[in-house]
C-alpha cells in the first residue's frame, strides 16, 4: 500500500511543477537583492532596488516562521509562493531552487535565492542572465544581482552587510547602498522595497511582517526607502507610547513620545503626543512650547485638546486646558 504522505508529497511537488512552467510571463526584474537573517533576533528578510516600477511586488516574498525568497531577472512569479510551501514542506534552500528551476524551461533566464528560518541559503542565477550577473551565498545571507553595470556589485553588498551594525533592516539597506555605489542597475534606478517577517508565525498575520515598506516610482528610491524606514522606527516609539497610555504607564509613554519626536522633530504630530503626555505627567510648562509650534503650525490641533479630556486620554484641570489653548 502506497503511504498517504508519500502520496501528499508527491500531489504538493507535481502543483508547484506545474506553476513553475511559464517561461517570460512575467515582468522582467532586473535587480539586485539580499535576502538575509538576524543571527541574534531570527527576523529574516529581503531587500531590493530596481529600475523597474514596483518591484517590490514582483521580486519579495516571505512568510514568518518559514524563510525568505527572491525571484528576479524574468521573474517566474510562482517561484516566491512556491518556494515558501517547499520550505514549510522540510525541504532544504537548495532542494527548493532545484526542485523550482528542473522544469522550468526558462530556468537560464531566472534568478533566485532562498533562505530559511535557520539561515541555511542557496541561489541561483542561470546562464543566460544579463551581465554582469552574479551571486554570493553564505550562512545568514545571499545577494544576487543581474544587468550590473558592474561585477563588483555582489561582493560590494556582501562587505556592507557584513560591517554594518544595528538591526536586519538597516543592514540590508546598507548592503543595497553598496551596490549602487559600485555602478548598480545598468540602467538605473526607480523603485525600492524591504520585506521583514518574524521567526516565529504568530497566527496574526498583521503581527508576522513587521517591516513592509515599498518604493513603487521615485528618482532615489534607496534614499527614500531610509527615509521611509526612519518613519516607520519613529512610529514603532509613537505605537509604544500609545500602548503605555492604555496601560496607564505615563513614564513609559512621555520617554516613547518623546523618542518619537527626536527622530522626527519637524512632524508635528510626534510633537503633540509628546506634549500631551508630558502634561499627564504633570510637566505642563514644558509641554506649552511644543503645544505652541503645533498650534502655529495647523490650528485644528488645538480643537483636540477638550476632545482628548473627555476622553480621559488628557488628564488636567479645566485651568490647565485654557492655558494649553491661549499658549501663545
Amino acid at each position: 500500500m502506497i503511504n498517504k504522505t508519500y502520496l501528499l508529497a508527491l500531489l504538493l511537488l507535481t502543483q508547484i511543477t506545474i506553476s513553475a512552467q511559464s517561461p517570460y510571463s512575467d515582468p522582467l526584474a532586473s535587480t539586485y537583492s539580499i535576502v538575509a537573517r538576524d543571527s541574534i533576533t531570527g527576523e529574516m528578510g529581503i531587500a531590493v532596488q530596481s529600475h523597474a516600477f514596483s518591484v517590490g511586488s514582483i521580486v519579495g516574498w516571505g512568510e514568518a516562521g518559514i524563510g525568505v525568497v527572491a525571484t528576479q531577472s524574468f521573474v517566474n512569479r510562482a517561484y516566491g509562493p512556491d518556494g515558501l510551501k517547499l520550505l514549510k514542506s522540510g525541504k532544504l534552500p537548495a532542494e527548493v531552487i532545484k526542485i523550482l528551476t528542473a522544469s522550468d524551461s526558462a530556468r537560464d533566464v531566472r534568478q533566485v535565492a532562498v533562505l530559511d528560518m535557520q539561515g541555511r541559503t542557496a541561489s541561483y542565477t542561470g546562464k543566460k542572465c544579463i551581465q554582469a550577473a552574479g551571486n554570493i551565498a553564505e550562512k545568514n545571507f545571499s545577494v544576487q544581482a543581474n544587468l550590473m553595470l558592474n561585477e563588483t556589485v555582489c561582493p560590494a553588498m556582501v562587505k556592507a552587510f557584513k560591517e554594518t551594525q544595528g538591526p536586519l533592516a538597516e543592514r540590508m539597506i546598507s548592503a543595497l547602498e553598496a551596490a549602487q555605489k559600485e555602478g548598480g542597475d545598468i540602467r538605473g534606478m526607480q523603485s525600492a522595497s524591504i520585506l521583514i517577517v518574524n521567526p516565529v508565525a504568530t497566527g496574526n498575520i498583521w503581527e508576522d511582517k513587521p517591516i513592509d515598506l515599498r518604493v513603487e516610482d521615485h528618482i532615489q528610491p534607496i534614499e527614500e526607502l531610509k527615509r521611509l524606514l526612519n518613519l516607520y522606527r519613529a512610529y514603532e516609539h509613537s505605537n509604544l507610547g500609545d500602548l503605555a497610555v492604555e496601560k496607564n504607564d505615563l513614564t513609559l509613554a512621555e520617554k516613547e513620545y518623546g523618542l518619537a519626536e527626536k527622530m522626527l522633530p519637524d512632524d508635528i504630530e510626534m510633537k503633540f503626543w509628546h506634549a500631551v503626555s508630558l502634561v499627564n505627567k504633570g510637566k505642563t510648562d514644558e509641554a506649552l512650547n511644543l503645544f505652541k509650534t503645533v498650534f502655529a503650525k495647523d490650528a485644528n490641533w488645538s480643537i483636540l485638546i477638550p476632545r482628548l479630556r473627555k476622553s480621559e486620554l488628557l488628564i488636567c484641570s479645566d485651568e490647565t486646558e485654557k492655558i494649553i489653548l491661549n499658549v501663545k
